[in-house]
């Protein structure tokens, strides 16, 4: 891009509202929407060392006089990094709110802690619709997103209201939130640091107006460490109680994606084993859609766990030591495989502009459960289909749906299969304690 000469440049350095002014220029394009103000308004940080763009951290030096300025070439680098971001609007993620989730204080002068900034406001506005036309001309951004343009509110049952964004977005606030998370973090540590250093007898350093030390430019470089297998054979249900534990897990990077810090140990609901960390989007693309607690509805985000990903994520699942000695998967993603992968040719199609195109959405349900193997059945049907509302497609019992998995696995990915097996792991117990529900969320007792 060419370069510019923006207006109150000085050493490289622009005033705030310049850097508004070029963000919005450079990422007019860009697939994630972009709003003014992410240097001047709320929830900018400008007074505290710092502005979030993307998962990008802007440092602020202050120029005197209660006056702010940044590097040009950091606001540029950030609205590189935010173009190359590619975005689905029809992958979306629930962001809130959830039934039995508590209620965690949000105001202003937090931190990004951008799910409950985004519930806060809709809460108190009343939802986008009438927030819109109370707060018109109000920016709605987080660090520099504006997340307004592309929220999708859902209505279930005609009254509970749900929040939804797209997972590239998703991803990329969590991984700002970390971002900003450490630079406080090593802000402190700095500050701390010079405070024990310092001589008594020399006078302290000069601070800025906010009374907080200047932050350097560069800012810190805090890198993920990759998952090893250091939680691999552990409980849930003991490792969940050790305190301690979530720290532990935000050191890491995502053991799916590992692309974005880690927030939640994700864990095999029937074996009760830690799979891995993983992020909050990899955690909710994992989970299958349910209707009931023995019905799920086979959505698009499937195509990504067994055709596009798939060695990542059947990697993933065999971390658990019961899924991977008895080759298989937890009932409801075996489920969901039956629908989409077993039962693919029986699915009906219709004429669509560019050939055929499937009918109705899939839905699985089941009788029974694995720890009943001969008496569970899974039933495949389509609904909304125009030959039949609930049409049923097949009828699998749960041994034929985990052999069929064993000869797919075995041909789809090799190097996953070549270490499964019943005698891949000696000290594996016969009987399985229950994992104790999560109730925190909504729908996490089927995973």
């Amino acid at each position: 891009m060419p370069e510019r000469v923006m207006p109150g440049r000085t050493g490289g350095l622009i005033t705030l509202g310049a850097a508004d002014a070029l963000w919005v220029d450079l990422t007019s394009d860009s697939a994630v929407p972009t709003a003014s103000g992410a240097f001047t308004c709320s929830p900018a940080r400008a007074r505290e060392g710092y502005v979030l763009l993307g998962s990008h951290v802007v440092a602020t030096v202050s120029a005197g006089g209660g006056q702010w300025s940044v590097p040009e070439i950091e606001v540029r680098r950030a609205a590189a990094e935010l173009n190359a971001v590619g975005m689905d609007r029809q992958d979306l993620i629930r962001i809130g709110p959830f039934r039995g989730a508590p209620r965690q204080a949000w105001h202003e002068e937090a931190a990004l802690r951008w799910r409950q900034r985004i519930t806060g406001e809709l809460r108190e506005l009343g939802g986008p619709e009438r927030s819109a036309r109370r707060e018109v001309g109000r920016p709605y951004h987080l660090a520099g997103i504006d997340w307004r343009q592309i929220l999708v509110e859902q209505t279930r049952d005609g009254t509970q209201r749900t929040w939804w964004l797209p997972r590239a977005v998703v991803r990329l606030l969590d991984a700002a939130e970390h971002t900003e998370a450490q630079w406080l973090q090593a802000a402190r540590t700095r500050q701390t640091s010079a405070a024990a250093t310092e001589p008594p007898s020399h006078p302290r350093q000069a601070r800025n107006v906010s009374g907080r030390q200047p932050t350097s430019s560069e800012g810190p470089t805090v890198s993920l460490r990759p998952y090893n297998k250091e939680l691999e054979g552990q409980l849930y249900s003991v490792l969940s109680r050790k305190p301690g534990t979530s720290r532990r897990v935000a050191g890491w990077a995502c053991a799916v994606c590992r692309t974005v810090p880690a927030a939640v140990l994700d864990h095999c609901h029937e074996h009760g084993y830690v799979r891995a960390p993983v992020c909050q989007s990899c955690n909710t693309q994992e989970r299958p859609d349910h209707l009931y607690s023995n019905d799920i509805r086979v959505a698009n985000h499937y195509t990504r766990l067994f055709h596009t990903d798939t060695d990542d994520w059947l990697r993933h699942w065999h971390r658990c030591p019961g899924c991977r000695a008895r080759t298989t998967l937890p009932l409801p993603h075996l489920a969901a495989w039956t629908a989409h992968i077993a039962c693919r040719s029986l699915r009906p199609t219709h004429r669509a502009p560019r050939g055929r195109k499937p009918c109705g959405v899939l839905r699985v349900s089941w009788t029974a459960s694995q720890n009943a193997p001969r008496s569970c059945l899974l039933t495949v049907a389509v609904d909304f289909c125009p030959s039949g509302e609930h049409r049923v497609l097949a009828r699998v019992p749960y041994r034929e749906a985990a052999e069929r998995f064993r000869v797919w696995l075995a041909e789809t990915a090799p190097a996953v299969a070549a270490v499964a097996g019943p005698d891949r792991l000696d000290g594996l117990p016969a009987q399985f304690r229950p994992v104790i529900a999560d109730t925190s969320g909504e729908g996490l007792a089927l995973f």
